[in-house]
């Protein structure tokens, strides 16, 4: 997506906060400095900072000027925030909280959807399903489309706080399915478990939705496991999403040897 000057400043300036270059608890430079800096005016400098401190990162008051928050002040459901993370690297504690949110969030949702979905839901939790089945078998986007199944269950509960809750869960979400998939042969094992949780929402057991969507987001989490271990560096994560290649053809099997 392309911004206009006033979303570069604002990415520019928590890309800047997200990263440490401003401390806790220090101040921004003042005003005609980030002007220089920026290549903008005090105008737009002053309208990203507005941006900023709804979005948690700062706070100004007088005599106290705009000085940088600590992360628990962040707000981690704006997407914003969670791409100025991933463009730096995750750390261990992030990537934990975000896998303890969907043990608490997904099950209990799952097992509404299970009891309320209706056909048109249904329809759509099948599509996103076809969808990664594509991407594995003949390459393409495969993390999209696992978001829109998880969207979709989450909306399939049909309870509309957790509805809101999953718009404000998709940067979260997007950024576990990008690392579990860095795994290798990583979406080929999790394809069977994301058909037994739409199979048992469709077959109206909450209780078999549950504990299958927890298999899914343990193996999604040991996924991300492996990738931290595999690596020195933390993780950042490209945008867009990588897409997959082609699984290659099975080879074609060999006529059996002639008997003696």
């Amino acid at each position: 997506m392309i911004k206009n000057v006033h979303g570069n400043t604002v990415d520019l300036l928590g890309e800047d906060i997200v990263s440490g270059r401003y401390a806790v608890g220090a101040a921004l430079p003042p005003e005609p400095m980030l002007c220089e800096t920026l290549g903008v005016s005090r105008t737009v400098i002053r309208e990203a900072v507005k941006s900023l401190v709804a979005k948690g990162l700062l706070v100004t008051g007088p005599k106290l000027g705009t000085r940088v928050l600590p992360e628990e002040h962040w707000n981690w459901f704006d997407p914003d925030v969670v791409v100025w993370q991933s463009k730096i690297g995750f750390t261990r504690e992030f990537l934990r909280d975000l896998q303890e949110l969907r043990r608490v969030v997904e099950p209990a949702a799952v097992r509404l959807a299970a009891e309320r979905a209706t056909a048109a839901d249904i329809t759509n939790i099948e599509e996103a399903y076809a969808g990664m089945k594509a991407a594995i078998e003949l390459g393409g986007d495969y993390v999209t489309h696992d978001l829109r199944f998880h969207q979709g269950l989450l909306r399939a509960c049909h309870n509309r706080m957790v509805i809101h809750m999953s718009k404000a869960l998709g940067a979260l979400l997007r950024t576990a399915f990008e690392l579990s998939t860095m795994r290798p042969d990583g979406p080929s094992h999790s394809l069977p478990l994301h058909r037994e949780v739409m199979d048992a929402v469709i077959a109206r057991a909450p209780a078999k939705a549950e504990r299958a969507i927890l298999v899914l987001i343990d193996g999604a989490g040991e996924d991300i496991d492996a990738v931290l271990n595999s690596r020195r560096k933390l993780p950042s994560l490209a945008l867009p999403a990588p897409r997959l290649k082609a699984r290659p053809p099975a080879a074609a099997a060999k006529p059996p040897a002639p008997t003696r």
